[in-house]
């Protein structure tokens, strides 16, 4: 397989707020933007999709205020359409739903796009890169999962970057203004494989929450690491 096309599309870090505190998430917001991320991720979890339950709209709605920085929705939600019009009422400014939750993924990233959010599609581990391949005039983003999704804290699954560098040709050859976002297992001794393999939306959770300098840290350590990539 060739090698991917060298992307400029600016890295962004978008950390999941998985690991926080979530009695107190809306500090966790508040931090998160004082550490300079460019948006956060909600894992919402219906405990059918993936065997977990996390939260709904009402919890992203109560935090919504807190900050201003962009919050996008990772729907692991079967058949998601019933959920769309909440999430964006609740501030969600994208919405993420995956090609395997979906009968009808064409007509689902539709009800995101009419409900007046922009529509992301995310892939399985195991879900081949073409499975997007007809849906990217619809998205502005597709996620490329790294470990199985349902749980935070698991290790990288480094193979998946075959499937970045697929899918980022796919993405440059069709010329569709997408980002490729990478989630599971981002952290300092793996995002610059991500980066490297096509990658510039860095999702990290644990890495980022558990770094003993700190949120401010972290973050800009894992956009330098990914930067480095292109020097």
């Amino acid at each position: 397989m060739p090698e991917p096309p060298v992307s400029d599309r600016a890295f962004l870090i978008a950390p999941s707020v998985l690991p926080a505190d979530f009695s107190r998430l809306g500090e966790a917001c508040v931090a998160l933007e004082a550490a300079g991320v460019d948006r956060i991720q909600f894992d919402v979890m219906d405990g059918n999709f993936v065997p977990n339950i996390t939260f709904g709209a009402d919890v992203i709605a109560s935090v919504r205020g807190e900050v201003t920085v962009p919050f996008e929705a990772h729907l692991m939600v079967e058949e998601p359409t019933w959920i769309i019009p909440a999430m964006v009422e609740a501030g969600c400014e994208r919405l993420i739903v995956h090609a395997e939750a979906c009968r009808h993924l064409h007509r689902t990233l539709g009800a995101v796009r009419e409900a007046g959010a922009a529509a992301a599609v995310a892939l399985n581990p195991a879900t081949p890169p073409d499975d997007a391949a007809y849906v990217l005039d619809l998205v502005d983003m597709v996620l490329v999962m790294t470990v199985n999704p349902g749980f935070g804290g698991q290790s990288y699954i480094s193979t998946m970057a075959t499937k970045l560098g697929a899918l980022r040709r796919l993405i440059v050859d069709g010329g569709h203004d997408v980002d490729l976002e990478v989630d599971g297992g981002i952290g300092p001794d793996t995002v610059a494989h991500a980066a490297e393999a096509g990658a510039n939306v860095l999702v990290a959770g644990s890495s980022l929450f558990r770094d003993p300098q700190g949120l401010t840290h972290a973050v800009a350590d894992l956009r330098a690491r990914a930067e480095a990539t292109r020097a």
